[in-house]
């Protein structure tokens, strides 16, 4: 698959090495085809290790896909109870390929909130490939990123408070150390973000992160996002210029 999917691009193609998706349409897919809203998640989920084997088999260093929003408690308790178990069965099923694609998984969000079953499956799926070297499958679960830039203000107040930092000295580094993608390092902000489906939002997803991203929205709903959309979507960042506010 490596050198089949690389053949699609120019050899000179610009590849992200961040790219973020926002995974939109599920419950319209479903709709679409006389199915319950949860039979789209499903098939969101396991549309999850194709996309993200073909990223890495590209190149791309890390992959954070929007998987449960703080905002997504709001939904049906029968949806949310569905979502929650998401992880459970696709950690159960996919973690062998995970494993041999030499992917690391890693969840950003508030992990401490959700479910016992959850939160104890998506941690060990972190401890289970902390030693993989390739690309970082980086779930944001249980995320928002008005919450999460309120929490990193509150942790630099609270070290301002007790004297450990001079808060005349926050710069734009400091912050972004207290965001819960401080842990991605150097490569914490997208390059490209796609949103599936249509719709032209980023409810609430990484706010301060992608401040100079460039944006796909690709009107295919997500469980259909075949791997030639995704090409088709790193064609499209290729073609962009990308000034960070200079000329």
């Amino acid at each position: 698959m490596t050198d089949d999917i690389r053949k699609r691009l120019d050899p000179e193609a610009s590849i992200p090495k961040h790219v973020a998706i926002i995974m939109d349409g599920n419950g319209r897919w479903a709709k679409k085809k006389g199915q319950p809203r949860i039979a789209g998640h499903k098939e969101g989920m396991n549309n999850v290790k194709t996309i993200a084997t073909a990223a890495s088999h590209l190149g791309v260093k890390v992959l954070s896909l929007y998987a449960f929003s703080t905002e997504n408690w709001s939904r049906p308790s029968k949806e949310v109870n569905f979502l929650m178990r998401l992880p459970v069965d696709f950690f159960g099923t996919f973690m062998p390929d995970l494993i041999k694609e030499n992917i690391k998984v890693l969840v950003t969000g508030f992990t401490d909130h959700l479910p016992d079953r959850t939160r104890k499956v998506v941690l060990k799926a972190v401890e289970d490939t902390k030693g993989n070297t390739g690309m970082i499958l980086n779930f944001a679960f249980n995320y928002g990123g008005r919450a999460e830039i309120v929490n990193a203000a509150k942790n630099l107040a609270l070290k301002a408070a007790d004297g450990s930092i001079d808060p005349v000295k926050i710069d734009d580094a400091m912050f972004a150390g207290q965001l819960l993608t401080n842990q991605l390092g150097d490569l914490a902000d997208p390059d490209l973000l796609i949103r599936t489906s249509g719709e032209e939002r980023i409810s609430n997803f990484m706010l301060w992160q992608l401040a100079y991203s460039e944006m796909v929205f690709d009107k295919t709903y997500w469980p259909e996002y075949s791997v030639d959309n995704l090409v088709e979507d790193i064609k499209e960042f290729d073609r962009r210029d990308r000034r960070f506010g200079s000329i």
